[in-house]
């Protein structure tokens, strides 16, 4: 199989042009119909995606419920546009500083990526694709980035990292495996 390169824009380059469509997008009263998630790609192409399964979002409300008890500091966010290399991303669940709030808050999209961007997985999320969306938020400025599995089971990485980290460095008591209520 070949391999194939793709080289993206600077993310610093790519968001004045991801915060003109974004504007542009939320602005459109067509999309506020629409029940899924909503991303673009580097070219602003929107990327829509259905809505989750249930447990799903279960998973999403519990780990920002954890983030939130455990992080009495910073902001937790869920579906947290970010403007990446490739477009604006949404993560999942993402936990800003206190200082990252001050800067980004007021933002339609964030400016750069939060200090932790959560991803929970679907069943239709391939290996690839979680490794570009990782590749994305460090390069926006993520500290770690989190993937819960389809069974709560949790893994951390660093940008640095190519494998997982029994443990959060920002969140090191956040736990392994989530256990829905």
């Amino acid at each position: 199989m070949a391999t194939l390169t793709i080289e993206l824009p600077l993310q610093s380059t790519q968001t004045d042009f991801n915060l003109r469509r974004w504007a542009e997008l939320l602005a459109d009263p067509e999309l506020t119909k629409f029940e899924g998630r909503i991303e673009t790609d580097r070219h602003g192409h929107i990327i829509m995606s259905p809505p989750p399964a249930a447990s799903h979002g279960s998973y999403q409300s519990e780990v920002a419920y954890l983030l939130r008890t455990l992080m009495k500091r910073g902001r937790t966010i869920t579906e947290c546009p970010i403007s990446t290399a490739d477009g604006v991303k949404a993560a999942d669940v993402a936990w800003a500083s206190p200082k990252c709030v001050r800067e980004l808050a007021d933002s339609s999209c964030f400016l750069r990526s939060p200090e932790i961007c959560v991803e929970i997985l679907s069943p239709n999320n391939t290996e690839a694709e979680m490794r570009e969306k990782r590749s994305l938020y460090f390069d926006a400025g993520a500290h770690e980035v989190w993937l819960c599995s389809g069974t709560g089971s949790m893994r951390f990485y660093l940008p640095e990292a190519v494998r997982a980290l029994n443990a959060s460095r920002i969140c090191p008591q956040f736990p392994k495996q989530i256990k829905l209520p």
